[in-house]
């Protein structure tokens, strides 16, 4: 009996979930370490610095990863063509990025007002361009449903970087402050006995070069009949990817840039506040854990159950399951609040307050990226860029507006606003070009009654501790009691297929 496809979307979710949401949490648990051992402005340079790393990425793949579903998936085309022009795209271009930073690296730390530090711009280009020639063997490793291999290479990653960071960040400065004979003279000419922030990229070089290393039976399967026609065609395709891709990130995290420039402080004092803002941003990372999760085993299947004539109906009821799961993690995430901010120092908890914009934020990008199937399985992918543009927009002219007024408040608004007018553009557009019913009033519902829980228990700001765990737990149980008794029937139709 052919598996039930939301059974096998569910279980590969699970098993990149694995490398994803297990991974970024062991990831998460540096959080507490780098808030404890750096000041708030040396965490904003952290912050700032992953800003850029992100938006490198998305240049640097230029759309391809997408692209290389799409193509990989269509009967006419030979997998191995197409995965090898990607390939040999990718590789091209990292070359020519790194030729160019190594050359002009000195004069890019200068104009992001770090030249006493080049060494981050060198840092960050290996860890862009290490990652940026994985892209494609992990697409394919996905493509191939192949999820516990990249689980694998995944966990390896992060376990060198997080393995890496203790050592820089804990281990060898302990050691040197012991004055262990030989050991620690030793170490005084690779480390300079205190925690600094060019250490966190230097172990994350070391991890992304790692996971090159172990994806290298992937660079093997590299063959000669590369197709230029054949590029051409995907560069077409994934243009508007890219400039997708581009606006997205800029959504994504153009505020920690902004916030260095805008904020009406003394150098020092701004990136203090930014490292609040991307302290607290962790907090809202759970939801984002989830979405990238939910991505990687979604966007292959998307296209691989595009033919099946009840297509539209398994795409609203993956909508229908996402938004329960955005919504359970929502409301779960604040009404233990008080437990999980211990992740990070307590000196940022000053800028909890934007936690629930941030996650109900992207919890509606998780939306966005479901309802992106119709531009994507119509072709029309410069409709993604215009939505992604569209956002910037907001983006950028709500961070102008709201920073210099109410800080990194401003930014959590201003990204909230435009995840949710990108939610509902995509949605109304979509329906004249590829409509999928989805459920609203359930959509709706369930994130309202997460939202209205939530602001009650906010509220009720209850002081004993027995007392406040209790209401809050029977919320949540009530919650997840509701949303058991509206799907039940579906999911024994799930359970039994």
């Amino acid at each position: 009996m052919t598996a039930n496809p939301l059974k096998q979307l569910a279980g590969q979710t699970a098993i990149y979930g694995v490398s994803t949401v297990l991974g970024r949490f062991l990831n998460y648990l540096l959080v507490p370490i780098h808030t404890y051992v750096f000041l708030r402005a040396q965490y904003g340079v952290v912050t700032e610095l992953y800003a850029y790393i992100a938006f490198l990425m998305i240049i640097l793949t230029y759309g391809m990863e997408t692209a290389y579903f799409r193509y990989a998936e269509k009967p006419e085309k030979n997998k191995d063509s197409v995965y090898s022009t990607v390939m040999f795209s990718i590789l091209s271009t990292t070359a020519g990025f790194l030729l160019l930073v190594f050359l002009f690296g000195g004069d890019l730390a200068t104009l992001v007002e770090h030249g006493n530090h080049s060494e981050y711009i060198i840092y960050i280009a290996l860890i862009v361009g290490f990652d940026a020639i994985s892209a494609i063997p992990l697409a394919r490793l996905r493509a191939e449903n192949k999820p516990k291999r990249f689980a694998i290479v995944k966990l390896t990653n992060i376990g060198v970087n997080i393995g890496l960071n203790l050592l820089l960040l804990l281990a060898f400065p302990w050691i040197i402050k012991q004055d262990i004979p030989l050991v620690a003279d030793f170490l005084r000419l690779l480390h300079s006995g205190e925690p600094q922030v060019g250490y966190i990229l230097l172990a994350n070089v070391f991890a992304s070069a790692t996971q090159v290393i172990m994806l290298s039976p992937e660079f093997k399967k590299i063959k000669r009949n590369i197709s230029m026609v054949l590029w051409r065609e995907m560069i077409v395709y994934a243009l508007p990817l890219l400039i997708f891709g581009l606006a997205g990130i800029m959504n994504e995290t153009l505020d920690r840039i902004l916030l260095k420039y805008m904020l009406p402080l003394p150098h020092d004092e701004a990136m203090a506040q930014l490292g609040i803002y991307g302290a607290c941003y962790k907090i809202s990372i759970l939801m984002t854990i989830f979405i990238q999760a939910y991505r990687y085993a979604a966007e292959p299947f998307f296209f691989s159950k595009a033919s099946n004539k009840d297509a539209k109906e398994m795409y609203a009821m993956m909508m229908n399951y996402f938004v329960i799961a955005g919504a359970v993690i929502f409301l779960g995430t604040m009404l233990y609040l008080d437990i999980i901010i211990n992740f990070i120092n307590e000196k940022y908890w000053v800028g909890r307050d934007v936690i629930p914009i941030l996650l109900m934020a992207n919890l509606f990008l998780g939306i966005f990226y479901n309802l992106s199937i119709w531009y994507k399985l119509t072709n029309k992918t410069r409709f993604g860029a215009y939505l992604s543009i569209g956002g910037a927009l907001i983006t950028i002219a709500l961070n102008i507006y709201w920073i210099p007024k109410i800080g990194y408040m401003g930014s959590a608004l201003a990204t909230l606003t435009c995840y949710f007018a990108m939610m509902v553009a995509s949605y109304f557009i979509g329906r004249r070009f590829y409509p999928v019913a989805y459920n609203i009033p359930k959509i709706l519902g369930y994130i309202s009654l997460s939202v209205v829980l939530f602001l009650i228990s906010d509220k009720l700001n209850l002081q004993m501790p027995a007392l406040k765990w209790t209401v809050h737990s029977f919320m949540f149980l009530a919650f997840l009691g509701f949303v058991f008794l509206m799907e039940r029937k579906q999911l024994t139709k799930i359970a039994n297929s």
